[in-house]
């Protein structure tokens, strides 16, 4: 059977790129039955290296949710005739004709659209969610399977579009177990002055993470101690610089910007205790990275939050700022808990690897094979 991978979002700096990334890497090694085509872009064309003489790469060097992508990524994909597709993220050409699957990573736009959220203009935003809105009711009609990335994910589905649960498959996404994970750069903390016991952050700052919340709880917190800072590392963007600008007087705060792997294993190993007070997640990696790490978590308590942590995070109301300083005061304070969670945490992780995803993920494509038969 071929297939074709998109792999245009490949890359190691955010979530869908990592979950691309550690596909295509897994099923190289476990896959020599189908041949792959994967699509990469000019950007990451030479970050994928070809192990496995069953795949190869095609430049479809086309941006992401643009006209473009629905015309010249279509002309690119109707060349290699494809026995089936996997799209790994919703942005499909509307008029692809052929058999496909699709991940769907979540439905933040259904829950988190607003205007603020977004760096264009009211009008300019309605209409472009109500063309994304389209797109994914159309696709999800269309796909032959669905790949969620949580149950809670593959729910919202079925309660926000009306897709059968049968039609669904939900394959965890696992840690990123990084190369460098016993460097540790004592003059990376100080480079950004980091100078006290710090809670950290990993993530973008998009509205639906609930950082301002955070940011006004951090504010409660510093009223009764000054001993820690709120560290945010993410790729500093509109979102991060409305939040810097708002809260530029608040104390023992240190806005990052990006920070490579290699150095983040420092602020992983160094961190006092990690924090994420999403809305919404379709999966959230973020919290179980740093579980990695042995670093105690507490999370907000919405949509997967508790499916993809369990009993490794203590948990808050992501809407109530006391609760957020309770729970952080605990997770800082109590020898006790911060045990038990680390405990936990390593009996968490034995739920989640990128291969147990690669063989789930090809069970998927070979669904479509017996259908054929």
């Amino acid at each position: 059977m071929k297939i074709g991978i998109d792999a245009r979002m490949l890359s190691s700096a955010f979530g869908i790129g990592r979950y691309i990334q550690q596909l295509v890497l897994h099923l190289q090694q476990i896959d020599n039955e189908n041949q792959y085509v994967l699509f990469l872009r000019q950007e990451n064309f030479d970050e994928v290296k070809i192990t496995n003489p069953n795949f190869t790469k095609i430049l479809a060097d086309v941006a992401w949710y643009t006209l473009e992508e629905q015309k010249k990524f279509l002309d690119i994909l109707n060349k290699e005739k494809l026995d089936l597709m996997h799209f790994t993220h919703w942005n499909v050409p509307y008029f692809y004709q052929g058999k496909f699957v699709v991940t769907i990573h979540d439905l933040t736009m259904y829950h988190f659209a607003r205007p603020e959220a977004s760096t264009l203009g009211s009008v300019k935003f309605w209409l472009k969610d109500r063309a994304h809105r389209t797109l994914i009711r159309h696709l999800v009609k269309k796909a032959k399977y669905i790949i969620a990335t949580s149950e809670f994910t593959a729910e919202d589905l079925v309660t926000t579009l009306g897709v059968s649960r049968d039609k669904i498959t939900v394959t965890y996404q696992a840690p990123f177990v990084l190369e460098t994970l016993e460097v540790n750069n004592e003059n990376v903390l100080e480079k950004y002055g980091i100078n006290k016991k710090f809670v950290l952050y990993v993530g973008v700052a998009y509205p639906h993470k609930n950082l301002e919340t955070l940011l006004q709880s951090w504010q409660i917190f510093q009223e009764e101690n000054i001993d820690y800072q709120l560290v945010l590392v993410g790729k500093e963007n509109y979102f991060y610089k409305r939040l810097k600008t708002k809260f530029a007087n608040l104390k023992n705060v240190i806005f990052t910007g990006f920070v490579d792997d290699k150095n983040l294993v420092s602020f992983y190993k160094k961190a006092s205790a990690f924090v994420f007070p999403s809305l919404y997640e379709g999966f959230g990696l973020p919290p179980l990275e740093a579980s990695l790490y042995g670093l105690p978590v507490a999370s907000s308590s919405a949509s997967c939050l508790p499916e993809v942590l369990g009993e490794s995070s203590l948990y808050f109301d992501p809407y109530n700022k006391e609760q957020i300083v309770d729970v952080l005061n605990n997770v800082l304070s109590d020898e006790n808990i911060r045990f038990e969670l680390k405990n936990a945490a390593r009996e968490n992780l034995q739920r989640f690897s990128w291969e147990k995803l690669a063989r789930e993920t090809k069970n998927v494509y070979f669904l479509f094979l017996d259908d054929r038969k």
